[in-house]
């Protein structure tokens, strides 16, 4: 390979020349130019960005993929299909893998028996966790933590180029400074030619205009960390609406698993209560209903209590997450679209009816907001 020798001489001097700069203004054995007080504090409000983007960044990848092993694996496996420029396939989750083992259980231990029906129903609801997961997983890396990446492999690299191009053209400028001061003194001591000057004066005005040129680069960069700022800004909203979606359906999904193994429990104990304690008046007449004691011939009321049955009322009802029905019988849900709601005798408390013009199905209360 040719090298070019006076290049790479010229190169070695200049660096030489630069550290000596800096460890004698270290020693405080040269001057300084000091930037501009804006330009400063521009820098350090990016040291600062760049300081925090990191910090949160690392966080935030904990917390969406605690386990430090798969992380790492993770990242490495992201790289290798972005270099190849592939689609990352959607990986399992967790409580995916926990849902199918359940399933799988279960038909081992046979589907028809107790455990294995209550192994299927968990083992359902334990898959919907792990694909709402997948999702808000899949949501946070597009919304939130790209973004931030691209910051710090984009962005930033470029502002680092720049900042490190001001700072020797900030040391270029001294180091000329020192040559002008020196030339100047040995003129005054005769021991310089007036030619020697001009060349120094020379030198300096055109590492001021280096100087000077770089500087206004890095601050035009510098000045669009405010962009960043709120294109951050926008990411953090979208990462905390993407958290109320997952943990709202998170907690949807339980609630109906605790119903779906009540019911379960409820079916199961039901002809048990039945043969112990059979009650054949309860069966033949329902609550409250009035029949005749043979020995007096006097009319009495069972005492079995009735249900009080909730009030049934229209409320208007603010949507606050969007929501797919399941079945017929449900509705659809937009976020913040305004439905009628109300309840019925003997409903689930936690649904109500939902209308929207000529639909009208079960909704969850939890994705709503009751409105005055």
């Amino acid at each position: 390979m040719d090298f070019n020798v006076k290049k790479l001489a010229s190169d070695a001097g200049v660096f030489f020349t630069r550290a000596v700069q800096f460890t004698e203004e270290k020693l405080g054995q040269a001057e300084k130019t000091e930037l501009d007080p804006h330009l400063e504090n521009l820098i350090t409000r990016a040291d600062c960005t760049k300081n925090w983007t990191e910090k949160i960044l690392r966080q935030t990848e904990v917390l969406l993929q605690p386990n430090p092993i798969d992380h790492t694996g993770a990242r490495i496996e992201e790289f290798i299909y972005d270099k190849l420029e592939k689609k990352l396939p959607s990986r399992t989750t967790n409580a995916e893998l926990l849902g199918q083992y359940m399933l799988d259980a279960a038909n081992e231990f046979g589907s028809g028996t107790p455990y294995g029906s209550t192994l299927i129903t968990v083992g359902e609801y334990q898959k919907r966790l792990g694909t709402a997961e997948r999702e808000f997983l899949q949501t946070s890396a597009t919304t939130f933590l790209t973004p931030l990446r691209n910051f710090l492999e984009g962005d930033w690299r470029t502002i680092s180029k720049e900042k490190r191009l001001l700072e020797n053209r900030r040391l270029d400028l001294d180091i000329c400074k020192a040559r002008l001061k020196k030339a100047k003194q040995a003129e005054a001591k005769a021991a310089l030619l007036s030619e020697e000057v001009d060349k120094a004066e020379h030198e300096l005005r055109v590492a001021q205009t280096e100087f000077d040129r770089q500087a206004e680069v890095t601050r035009l960069l510098l000045e669009g960390i405010s962009s960043t700022h709120l294109n951050h800004q926008r990411c953090l909203q979208d990462f905390a609406e993407a958290q109320a979606t997952y943990y709202a359906q998170c907690h949807h999904y339980m609630h109906e698993l605790q119903r779906e193994l009540n019911r379960s429990t409820n079916a199961v104990s039901a002809p048990h209560q039945s043969a112990v304690c059979p009650n054949p008046v309860s069966a033949a007449f329902p609550p409250g209903t009035t029949v005749s004691d043979s020995s007096s011939n006097k009319p009495k009321t069972m005492a079995i209590e009735q249900t009080q049955l909730p009030i049934t009322g229209t409320r208007k009802a603010k949507v606050l997450y969007d929501y797919d029905a399941h079945d017929s019988s449900e509705l659809s849900l937009l976020a913040d679209e305004l439905i009628t709601v109300y309840t019925v005798p003997g409903m689930d408390p936690d649904w109500l009816v939902g209308e929207r013009g000529n639909e009208k199905g079960k909704v969850p209360v939890t994705y709503l907001e009751l409105l005055s």
